[in-house]
């Protein structure tokens, strides 16, 4: 990328999007953020630096179903990231996933074209891709092997990949990428559930183990996410899918690493598919009915309950990505989040 153009970003303030942004400004790199509010945010959790008054970041006030604001924040900007989207696991109107996941993402394309972005990097999930067989590493070739959508989150952004790679093929400079299942250092919001499921379950307080651990994902670490999106901008191909993942390891082997890095034996309690589904049943039925948020719903059960190996390879390949091994990736956390529990003493 041109250190003389501008970047805008939208979706900047969230997890994978500070962490993008800190990398842009190290590399001299001018930011402008579509932002809610008029003023920036807390500085992350952590954080060494406030990086939020750094002179190479502006924010545009605005939101994503407003063109106008989505216009005057690309004005003058080069390279467009958009890593925007409805990700929680349960909402009180179902249709926010497809006014932010889907039209969303149309709104940001539309004012991009009109603005002349010389790229954009569109932010999707390795969900899109669907669950995988026992024993099969999946990657961006491998069709999805069930219509099933188990979240609507899955459903909306599987629409929404659909419709990007239809506009990439009709001209427009689009490249995705998919993360996987995200960690580390950075904003606690649900956003960063894994993170704080590590705090959790260090702290014996989410001592419950879905299925006793033997389903498989991809855990990468957020710094990787956003490095992984640098490098789609700067060399991936048009109309190309990159997933951003780290290791596939079960959740028992995950959570057994954390036990050897924190040196502590944690309590482990298996629960089993009737259980996790009375208890997220009963949740979902709460939160609609008191408006308490559910900690988590059936569709998120169902996600977990089945494998998501998938493999990096494409990514590594074409544009240089690099992710940190889990053990490594999930020493740093540990450390940030001691950190992180010093300081709010």
């Amino acid at each position: 990328m041109d250190v003389s153009k501008k970047i805008c970003i939208i979706g900047g303030t969230g997890f994978i999007g500070t962490k993008l942004v800190e990398k842009l400004l190290a590399r001299g790199m001018s930011v402008r953020l579509l932002s809610r509010c008029e003023n920036p945010p807390s500085p992350p959790k952590g954080a060494e630096v406030d990086f939020w008054g750094h002179p190479n970041i502006e924010f545009v006030r605005g939101e994503i179903n407003d063109i106008d604001s989505l216009r005057r924040c690309m004005e003058g900007c080069s390279y467009l990231f958009h890593l925007v989207a409805y990700a929680k696991n349960w909402a009180p109107n179902k249709s926010i996933y497809e006014k932010i996941n889907v039209i969303g993402m149309r709104n940001v394309f539309t004012a991009a074209k009109a603005m002349g972005m010389e790229r954009t990097v569109w932010t999707s999930t390795i969900v899109t891709f669907g669950p995988t067989r026992k024993g099969v590493v999946g990657d961006e070739t491998m069709p999805r092997i069930t219509n099933r959508y188990f979240t609507e989150y899955e459903e909306t952004k599987t629409v929404a990949e659909r419709e990007a790679l239809a506009w990439a093929a009709n001209g427009f400079p689009l490249v995705i990428v998919n993360p996987s299942r995200v960690y580390g250092p950075g904003q606690l919001t649900e956003g960063n559930a894994l993170t704080r499921l590590i705090d959790e379950y260090d702290r014996g307080k989410a001592p419950i183990v879905l299925n006793a651990g033997v389903n498989v994902g991809n855990y990468v670490l957020v710094d990787d996410v956003a490095e992984g999106h640098i490098l789609a901008m700067e060399k991936g191909q048009i109309g190309q899918r990159y997933i951003l993942g780290g290791e596939n390891a079960s959740l028992y082997q995950f959570l057994t690493m954390i036990d050897t890095i924190s040196g502590k034996k944690h309590l482990k309690i298996p629960i089993f598919r009737p259980g996790a589904l009375f208890f997220s049943h009963c949740q979902k039925k709460r939160a609609r009915w008191l408006g308490i948020y559910p900690r988590i719903t059936p569709g998120w059960v169902r996600t977990f309950l089945a494998d998501w190996a998938y493999s990096s390879e494409k990514a590594k390949t074409e544009l240089g990505y690099d992710p940190t091994p889990l053990r490594e990736g999930l020493t740093q956390t540990y450390h940030w989040l001691l950190k992180i529990r010093e300081q709010n003493l």
